[in-house]
């Protein structure tokens, strides 16, 4: 397991150097020269130059790759080009409220899509099960947008649940007042594809042959269905579960933006706005890494749920 663990980290670094190099390369050369963006509507030669020297972009491209590199690996990518905050407060300070959503959003997907996905593969062929997909269909056609307006008009204006928007500086509060209608957003938005996603990989698994002794030898089907098809149907699940997870930090620009959540998603979004791009390097490096420190513990959940998984 240490030397699997040892081989997968060491596997990282190139591809975590090429990330950098790409985005580095594409940021020098499609995002244009961020000395004009500093400079304003009336730049002049002498400002430009300064601006040039204090960035550090008047150096060779090595020099400046080599800088890039350092600042991610000392996590000080320098200050905001549009607020002069630090990127490291930001990247901190933005992070808490974008996983206080995605946590609890997360559990309940998983837990809920799973369970569903068991009872209707228990009734498969009914006319419940074909009811479901086309209500899942059905909820996979409408837009974010109308969920989240829907759901402020009626939810938190009309009927006064929820705040509408909103959020402080006490996590109790966050979590149990201000995130809940996010959540449950969300929660909509997500069960439908989930459940028929998982709703496939419990069928694949019914089809096996080990189900067919296991009800030989008269098990119930509940319990083939809830102890040997699940734990086999894990494997594709996480999968599934483990590398959404990045995304989703991203992913929830918009939920954050309609209820004024302080998160990482809208944070992207009012820097490209305002073509910061300290923050927006920032957060694309540490995306990339963690998309494959996710990948790297997914492998290691494997051969927790099914033993059977050998890591070499």
């Amino acid at each position: 397991m240490t030397v699997y663990i040892l081989r997968r980290l060491g596997q990282m670094i190139p591809t975590m150097l090429g990330v950098i190099v790409l985005i580095f390369f594409l940021f020098n050369w499609v995002g244009g020269d961020p000395a004009y963006i500093l400079a304003g509507k009336m730049p002049n030669p002498d400002m430009i130059a300064n601006i040039r020297k204090q960035l550090g972009i008047d150096q060779p491209y090595y020099v400046q790759l080599w800088i890039f590199i350092k600042q991610i690996l000392t996590f000080n990518f320098g200050a905001s080009w549009s607020t002069g905050e630090s990127v490291s407060h930001i990247i901190l300070t933005r992070l808490g409220p974008s996983l206080t959503i995605l946590i609890p959003l997360t559990i309940l997907q998983t837990l809920i899509a799973v369970a569903l996905a068991l009872a209707i593969a228990f009734v498969r062929g009914s006319l419940t099960d074909r009811m479901v997909m086309i209500a899942c269909t059905v909820g996979m056609s409408i837009s974010i947008l109308v969920y989240i307006i829907l759901f402020q008009y009626w939810f938190a204006y009309k009927w006064s649940l929820f705040p509408v928007q909103g959020w402080g500086d006490n996590f109790t509060q966050n979590l149990f007042h201000y995130s809940l209608l996010p959540i449950l957003i969300m929660l909509v938005v997500s069960i439908a594809p989930s459940l028929r996603l998982y709703r496939t990989f419990v069928l694949d698994e019914i089809n096996q042959d080990y189900v067919r002794t296991a009800r030989a030898k008269g098990m119930g089907e509940r319990r083939i269905l809830w102890v040997h098809v699940l734990r086999n149907a894990a494997i594709p699940i996480i999968t599934d579960v483990m590398s959404n997870l990045p995304a989703l930090l991203i992913g929830a620009f918009l939920i954050e933006r309609f209820f004024g959540i302080p998160g990482i998603g809208r944070e992207v979004i009012l820097a490209v706005e305002r073509s910061d791009f300290p923050v927006i390097k920032a957060i694309t490096v540490y995306v990339a890494a963690a998309t494959m420190i996710f990948n790297l513990l997914t492998d290691l959940m494997y051969q927790a749920v099914d033993p059977r998984v050998q890591l070499k």
